[in-house]
Formats: structure tokens, C-alpha cells, sequence
């Protein structure tokens, strides 16, 4: 059975003489949650997801006065990666670590309150680490999902699991690892698993209950759900599968999505087509390797933008879809932008999909030789696909390709700021050797179709923080690094922007130039995302420590490279005197 654990005399008092539990968190306070700096109730510090806090105590110009104010251990032998992104609300942290556990901290000393931690069947398939990368705070619950693919809702105060929900079938290879999202009273969730053929899909629960409200799945063919009844058909039957490749055909929305008040629209990217061999599956493989805008209110995709139409290199199409106003020409546009891991950032009109931009921000892209903005495609460059196995052949020739399927920028978000108007993207430049194999599903086995290699492109660096400019594409400057980023990104109105490190750091930079002007070892790789707040007092910097992820498990011989760095599992909180 699940455990928990209640600890600390000091919490059990508070809630014997707090009579009345405290307010939850409304709808309100989640849209309003990049406005309000008091604390942090949603992943990426609003629904919008601009990672942006207009808190501006801490500047450039004092930040060497942020120093630690406590660091809490996850505890036990249970490190591997720690992706997180803590969420602070009534003086409590609530912070995911891996192998599915969710602590409550005291936000003020540091105490642990109470943690959960969900007991793991045997046979799990997660295909990138056994992380978690945050929760979501509703009313007085709590909602995490588990690597067993299912979404729990827990008391806030106490940690009593008050409704468990299945999510998929975990022998067939769904898993779940991204932060819930809540949206309207409900909480939406994707799923994980394209590795193994299942069909992504989005669902949303009614936030009280647990019971499924609406389901969408993300491949063509297959039919969604409305208040437990058959909804529409997920596209149109083969318009862009052939045969029966639609059945297991992935676009697994493993990484969570972004939701615009002001358009109602939630945006979820989707995943690679199963399999990788793409000359297995002809047609563009929709609606895999995409962007969907989904009406919150009955699961209907609205317009979808597909980034990587048959998807032969594993690119996917998850990274986070943020909003924002893009000011060019002399007018403002309803937009949102997305650094793909196939190298381009794309900038759409988020009201209809309609694509305004597709700018390289990474220094070499093999697969395509631009893009053509009038019909929405990129211009292949047919050499570069990997070629199919010959006839009875064990595998195809391999191709050098970049980015590699890790991306120019894979799971860490960046950040928008509304003040230098620049997005804020941790990219990586590597290449692969890629080539194709023979392949067939089988229920809960790996379906892949290729073999790969990962392998840098420059002896110096391979991480590089890089600040785009949405109205011109281009880079206005970039930090560069020895290791990969693999951490998210946090931005101020003090004109600051932090990101973590895998060699240990949490770094701070000069939002406007790119100057370092603060660092701190926290002891293990940062591949978190930081957050702040404040009270009377202080700002706050929080960031979650502990190395792992998918570079170690995939990386080739940049995994080689980083072998020596330690794992860990602990989160650092920062402060810093406002006045």
C-alpha cells in the first residue's frame, strides 16, 4: 500500500489550532498567478506559462546579497533525476521528487509536514528516468501523477490520499511524469509512453471527484470521450495513417501543456509517431509531432501546428506552447512561441495556429533546409532521413543528423519577460547517428525501429542559454556551457534570469546582456525549475538539486562525459533582504 508520513509536532499543533482550514487555491488565483508574488501556485508561475515573476527587490544590482535560507533532502536511496517544479502556497511547499513522491515542507524553517510517497508495482517502463516534474494545487487538494500511470489527489494539509484514478495501463507502457494542470475546475493531464506504441491523449477530470469529464486521444482514428459517452473522431480515419499504423501510432503528450485565459484555449504538444522508422508509417502521422489547441470545455481540438510532419528522427513536438503579445510592426499580435527540439522557434498566432515564424536557434539543423511559412512545412532535405532497412537487411544505413532526438531543446521550459520582451531558451548542440531497423508491436516492449548514437558538437561547449528575440529570431545573446543544460528557466522584472547547471550550479544572469552575476553549488546537477516569491521581508529563490534525467540513460558519448557527476535529491531555498 501507499505510504505516508505525517512528522514535525510543530505542523500536527498548527493544524489543531488552526481551526478552519485556510482558503484553497481558486481558479482565480491560478490565472492570476504571474500578477501575485506572494507565492507560486501553478507550474510555470501562471497557466500561460512565461516563467516570469514581476518581483524586482532582488536586481542585478544586490543579488550577491542571496544566500541559503535551508535546503530540505529527499531522503533515502531514491535519487536518480530530479526534474521538479516546487509550488509554494499558506506558508508550504509542495515539491515532487522522483520514483513518484510528493513532500510538503514548511516554506519558513525548512520542516518537513508531511510526505507521500506512492508504492511502485513491479514492471514499470518509464523511458526517460523515473522523474516527476511537479504537481498542482486546487481548492484544498493536491494532485500529483505517478510513474504507474495514475493521478492521485491528496488533502494539502495532511497528505490523505482522497482519490486515486487510473490513467493507462502501465504493462503496456503508459507512464506519467509531467505536472498537472488545472484549468476551469478541472485537472488536465497527458500521458507518457511513446516509446512503447500507446496513443497519446489529453483528459480532463473533474477536479473534486476524479471522474473523467473529457478524453481526447492525439492520433487520428481514434475516438474521444464527453461525459462518458463516445465524443468525435480524433481527426479523420488514414487521411494521414496507412493500414492500421494508426492503432499504435504514439504522439504521447508527455510533457504537460499551457492554457490562455484570454483565448480559452489549452495548447498541448505531442509526441514522436510510433515507430521511429518512419518508412514504416508514410503520410505526415498526424496529429503526432504537434501543437493542439484544445477547447478546455469539451476536448474538441480547435487548430493544431505540426512541427515535424513524419517525424523520422524522434523530434517529438511536446515543448511547452507560451503565450504572449508579440509587438511587430507597429501592431500587437495574440501569440505564443515554442523552441522545438528540431531545432527551429516557432512563433504562431495562438487564435488560430496560423505560423508567423521558424527561426533556427541552434547552429546546425541537417534534417530540413528552411521552412516555408506559406505552407506551413518545413523543406526537408530528403538526404538526411535515415534510410530503410534493405530487404531482409538487419538495419539501414545510419545518417549524421542535428539536432539530435534530444533536441536542440527538449523537456526544460523556457522563459518569456515581459520587460525585455526576449524568450530565455536552454538549448543544446549535438548530432546523432541515426539508422533504421526492422520492427513490430508487441504490447509493453520498447517500438522504436532505429538505433542511434548521440555525440557532441563542439569540444567546448554543448549547453548554451540563449535569449531570442520572437519579433526577429534572432539571438541576442547566449552563456555557453561544458555540459548540457537540462534544467527550466526562471525570469524578473529585476532583470534577472536564473537556470540551473548539471555541473551544480544555480546560475543568475543579466536578463538584458547575458552577464553571469551570481552562482551557487547546490551540490548535485540543477535540472529543475527555479522558482520566487516573496513576503514582507525577503524574495525567495527556490530550486529543486539532483542529476539525472534522460542525458545519462541516452546520451551516448555525451553520457560519458558527464558520468562523474554525482546524483543527489534536495531542494535550496534562497533570500534575499528586500529593502
Amino acid at each position: 500500500m501507499k505510504s505516508l508520513k505525517l512528522l514535525t509536532v510543530a505542523s500536527i499543533m498548527a493544524l489543531l489550532a488552526g481551526g478552519a482550514q485556510a482558503a484553497g487555491v481558486t481558479d482565480a488565483d491560478i490565472v492570476n498567478d504571474a500578477q501575485t508574488t506572494k507565492d507560486v501556485v501553478s507550474y510555470g508561475i501562471g497557466p500561460q506559462g512565461q516563467r516570469y515573476s514581476p518581483l524586482k527587490a532582488l536586481n542585478t544590482q544586490n543579488v550577491d546579497k542571496l544566500v541559503p535560507a535551508w535546503s530540505f533532502s529527499f531522503g533515502g536511496e531514491k535519487q536518480r533525476g530530479q526534474e521538479s517544479q516546487p509550488l509554494v502556497h499558506d506558508g508550504v511547499m509542495y515539491v515532487t521528487g522522483s520514483y513518484s513522491r510528493i513532500f510538503a515542507i514548511d516554506v519558513k524553517t525548512g520542516e518537513k509536514i508531511w510526505q507521500y510517497d506512492a508504492r511502485l508495482p513491479e514492471g514499470i517502463m518509464p523511458c526517460c528516468d523515473v522523474i516527476n516534474r511537479g504537481a498542482a494545487i486546487y481548492n484544498n487538494k493536491v494532485y500529483f501523477g505517478t510513474l504507474d500511470a495514475k493521478l492521485v489527489a491528496l488533502d494539502a494539509k495532511t497528505g490523505k490520499v482522497l482519490w486515486r484514478k487510473d490513467m493507462g495501463d502501465y504493462k503496456a507502457g503508459y507512464s506519467f511524469t509531467a505536472a498537472p494542470m488545472i484549468v476551469k475546475g478541472k485537472v488536465i493531464t497527458g500521458i507518457s509512453g511513446g516509446e512503447f506504441g500507446v496513443i497519446g491523449k489529453v483528459e480532463a477530470r473533474d477536479a473534486e471527484t476524479g471522474e473523467l469529464v473529457w478524453s481526447r486521444p492525439t492520433v487520428e482514428g481514434h475516438m474521444g470521450e464527453l461525459n462518458g459517452k463516445p465524443s468525435t473522431m480524433t481527426g479523420k480515419l488514414n487521411a494521414s495513417w496507412q493500414g492500421d499504423m494508426w492503432k499504435n501510432g504514439g504522439a504521447a503528450t508527455w510533457l504537460g501543456g499551457t492554457y490562455d485565459p484570454e483565448t480559452n484555449l489549452i495548447f498541448y504538444g505531442t509526441g514522436n509517431p510510433a515507430p521511429w522508422n518512419s518508412h514504416l508509417r508514410p503520410g505526415d502521422n498526424l496529429y503526432s509531432s504537434s501543437t493542439l489547441a484544445i477547447n478546455p470545455d469539451n476536448g474538441e481540438i480547435v487548430w493544431h501546428l505540426q512541427t515535424t510532419p513524419h517525424d523520422g528522427w524522434d523530434f517529438d513536438g511536446v515543448n511547452e506552447f507560451v503565450s504572449f503579445d508579440l509587438k511587430k510592426d507597429g501592431k500587437t499580435v495574440k501569440a505564443g512561441a515554442k523552441a522545438d527540439r528540431n531545432g527551429y522557434f516557432f512563433v504562431a498566432d495562438r487564435t488560430n495556429g496560423k505560423l508567423l515564424s521558424a527561426s533556427p536557434f541552434v547552429t546546425k539543423i541537417t534534417w530540413a533546409k528552411g521552412w516555408d511559412i506559406e505552407k506551413q512545412r518545413p523543406i526537408y532535405d530528403d538526404s538526411n532521413r535515415p534510410p530503410a532497412p534493405s530487404q531482409g537487411g538487419e538495419k539501414g544505413a545510419p545518417v549524421v543528423a542535428a539536432p539530435s532526438f534530444l533536441g536542440g531543446k527538449n523537456w526544460m521550459p523556457m522563459a518569456y519577460s515581459q520587460d525585455t520582451g526576449l524568450f530565455y531558451v536552454p538549448a543544446n548542440e549535438w548530432a546523432m547517428d541515426i539508422w533504421n531497423e526492422p520492427i513490430t508491436y508487441k504490447k509493453g516492449a520498447a517500438y522504436l525501429g532505429a538505433g542511434f548514437t548521440i555525440k557532441p558538437l563542439y569540444d567546448d561547449y554543448i549547453g548554451a542559454l540563449r535569449a531570442i528575440d520572437p519579433a526577429t529570431g534572432k539571438i541576442v545573446w547566449e552563456y555557453k556551457n561544458k555540459a548540457p543544460l537540462w534544467g527550466g528557466v526562471l525570469t524578473t522584472g529585476g532583470n534577472l534570469v536564473f537556470t540551473g547547471t548539471p555541473e551544480g550550479y544555480l546560475k543568475a544572469f543579466d536578463a538584458k546582456t547575458g552577464k553571469e552575476v551570481w552562482k551557487f553549488q547546490t551540490g548535485s546537477g540543477v535540472v529543475g525549475c527555479p522558482i520566487t516569491w516573496d513576503d514582507d521581508k525577503f524574495q525567495y529563490v527556490a530550486v529543486v538539486s539532483g542529476w539525472g534525467g534522460a542525458v545519462p540513460l541516452w546520451g551516448g558519448e555525451v553520457a560519458k562525459a558527464v558520468k562523474d557527476i554525482n546524483q543527489g535529491g534536495s531542494v535550496w531555498v534562497f533570500k534575499a533582504p528586500k529593502a
